[in-house]
Parts: C-alpha cells; sequence; structure tokens
C-alpha cells in the first residue's frame, strides 16, 4: 500500500458533527496550498446508485464539486448495506474487506499531493465488523482530526472517548475542530474548550461559528423529509427555509407571521390561509421578497379555482401526506446535508474553514 502520500483522516466524536464540511473546506484549502487532492471515504453508511454502484453520497459529493479524477469504486469502496453486518458475522470476510480498502486507497493516492480520509460517525462505528474508524485509520497509516459540536465540558468528555479508542490501534490524534459553536458564545467557548483541551495534551486547530445558512433545509429537503411532492415551483427547489410556521390560525392572525423566507405549513383545505399567502406576495407586501412557499399538509388539496391560483403563482407548493404537527416535526428534526451543485453553501462552507481553521499548523503537524 502507498505510504508515502501524506494524508489525515477526518473523524467525528458523533454523527453530524460536521466531518463532511470539515473535508469539503479542507478539500478546498489544501487544493490550494498543494495542488492535487485525492479523497476516500472508506467505509460509506449512506450511498447512491450510480450507474449501477452503490456509492456513499459524500464521495459524490467532493467528485461533482471539485472533479476529484478518481474512479467513484476506489473514493468509495465499502457501502454498508442493510444486511451488510449479519452476512458479515456470518462468512467473517475480514481480509478481503481490508485489501478492498487498501487498494482503493492505492488509486485514490495516485498522482495526488495529499489525501483527505472521511470516516463514519465516531472512532467505534464499524467495530462491530472489524473496521471501526480508528482500525481504518491504523490501516491506512493516518494520522487524524477529530471534530465535535461547539461547547465544553460534554465535547471535551467526547474528545477523551474518542481518543482512547485510537490510542488503542496506535493512531495519532493531531488536533480537534469545533464546529457548530454559538456566535454569541465564540470566544468563550474557544478559550475555555482550548485551555481544557490542552489539560489533555490536546491540540484546538480551530472552532467554526455556527452558521444559520448551512442550518437551513431548501425546498427540495423539506419535500423529501415530508414524503412531498412540489404541486407548482420545483425549479425553486434550492430555495432555503429560514423559518417555518403552522398556518392554523386565522388568516388575518397568520399574516402577522408571514415573512421573507418563511414557509407556511398548512392543512390543504384552509384556503384562507393559501389566499393570504398569494395574496402577500402578489401585492409586494414583502418589500419585494418572498416567502420560501407553502406545505399543504394531510393530502389534503383546495378546490379547483384556488390550486388554478396556486399553479400560476410564484409561490412553490409542496403537498405532503403528514399532517401538519408532524410536518413541522420533521422538518425541526432534519439533518441538513450538502449536496452537490449547492453552490452557494459551498462557498460558505470553504470561507467557514479557511477563515477559522489553522491549515498551515495542521499541514506542519502531519
Amino acid at each position: 500500500m502507498n505510504t508515502e502520500t501524506p494524508r489525515v483522516f477526518v473523524a467525528a466524536t458523533q454523527q453530524n458533527d460536521g466531518k463532511t464540511t470539515t473535508a469539503l473546506g479542507l478539500f478546498s484549502a489544501l487544493r490550494k496550498r498543494l495542488g492535487r487532492i485525492g479523497f476516500i471515504k472508506p467505509v460509506g453508511q449512506r450511498f447512491v446508485e450510480v450507474d449501477g454502484l452503490r456509492i456513499d453520497e459524500d464521495s459524490v459529493l467532493i467528485d461533482q464539486t471539485f472533479g476529484v479524477q478518481t474512479p467513484l469504486e476506489a473514493m468509495s469502496p465499502i457501502a454498508v448495506e442493510p444486511d451488510f453486518t449479519r452476512r458479515y458475522i456470518e462468512h467473517q470476510n475480514n481480509d478481503f474487506l481490508v485489501n478492498r480498502i487498501q487498494n482503493s486507497f492505492d488509486r485514490a493516492a495516485w498522482e495526488k499531493d495529499f489525501v483527505i480520509v472521511e470516516g463514519t460517525g465516531h472512532a467505534g462505528v464499524g467495530s462491530v465488523f472489524d473496521l471501526s474508524n480508528a482500525r481504518v485509520a491504523k490501516l491506512l497509516g493516518s494520522k487524524v482530526i477529530l471534530v465535535t459540536k461547539g461547547g465544553i465540558g460534554k465535547p471535551i468528555d467526547e474528545v477523551a472517548l474518542n481518543k482512547a479508542v485510537f490510542d488503542q490501534e496506535g493512531v495519532e490524534l493531531v488536533g480537534v475542530i469545533l464546529n457548530k459553536v454559538l456566535p454569541e458564545k465564540f470566544e468563550y467557548v474557544r478559550e475555555f474548550a482550548q485551555r481544557g483541551l490542552q489539560r489533555l495534551g490536546i491540540d484546538l486547530l480551530g472552532a467554526i461559528p455556527e452558521d444559520a445558512m448551512l442550518a437551513n433545509a431548501t425546498l427540495g429537503q423539506v419535500a423529501k423529509t415530508t414524503r412531498g411532492t412540489f404541486l407548482n415551483g420545483k425549479t425553486k427547489a434550492r430555495r432555503r427555509v429560514q423559518k417555518v410556521i403552522i398556518g392554523a390560525m386565522n388568516s388575518s392572525h397568520t399574516m402577522e407571521y408571514f415573512k421573507p423566507g418563511t414557509l407556511i405549513i398548512t392543512p390543504g383545505d384552509r384556503e384562507d390561509v393559501i389566499l393570504a399567502a398569494l395574496s402577500t406576495c402578489a401585492l409586494g407586501e414583502l418589500d419585494g421578497q418572498s416567502i420560501a412557499g407553502l406545505v399543504l399538509s394531510g393530502d389534503l388539496l383546495p378546490s379547483n379555482p384556488v390550486m388554478d391560483l396556486l399553479k400560476n403563482s410564484d409561490v412553490p407548493t409542496i403537498s405532503s401526506p403528514m399532517d401538519s404537527y408532524n410536518v413541522a416535526s420533521a422538518i425541526h428534526s432534519m439533518t441538513v446535508k450538502t449536496l452537490p451543485g449547492d453552490s452557494e453553501r459551498i462557498t460558505k462552507i470553504e470561507c467557514l474553514i479557511e477563515h477559522y481553521i489553522e491549515v498551515d499548523r495542521l499541514l506542519a503537524k502531519l
């Protein structure tokens, strides 16, 4: 296996702490400094079908964003399918999986100046089939950076726990990145987290403030999460939702909450709320801006005349089989992922990593 090309393994203390955000931003920052950057996600749990192959969605994101020029099957050698763990316990094919990962890394590192390896979940994820993140980092001869959510006590406890797993495999943790730090507490959290980590002999490589734009779902993501379909405005599927309200009150009261970027959830037969939303936008009462859209809940639709108004309006409308409460709950709890082609979000991530992470110091430690 290639042992010459520099590499770093991006791990996290928990799922959805920001591994992909960090990997994407580092890819951009390192490409400016070093040139040709490779990428591999050895074990992926969320995959999409590409030309008949099951490819981890983060590998697809990186490839479509940067044009990595590595076969996708090398960037995503193992996709953990629903029956994967049971089959592994039955057949114990560890040598095959190890060889597949190492051979894929060689292809990912071919003619590259640096390789980013993205893990999946915390340090111990994958232990059930003998390929924990710590084990994979060891197999690839990589040092590790850990991403954790902003805070002091809980994140440091989780970093210590994860470090113990990496230590057991003899893998060096070179530093920690705090992600999603509350802006109003940013300096306080960064200072005391740094001091707390130093007491454990761990370096803080940077802290990234929480950014509202990165937390806002698009209408397309809302439709997918709520099992909805667009009645109109599908071309605006990338529009971001800044606020969500349930239009269950009298339409005159609901209108007080109509603001630019607001998504209105209402039963499909509440024609008064639907018409109020349409008239507000048509009359330009939001200073030329628009509400994000409408979600009509309960698989209910308005009468044909109102449907015609909807379809001829500029207000994107989604019909969902879920009731209003469950639509709102699903949106509130959804994980907002970065999607290929989301240039606004990708540019924001690149700027945050470049500004808040000490990339040159990270390179020196590798």
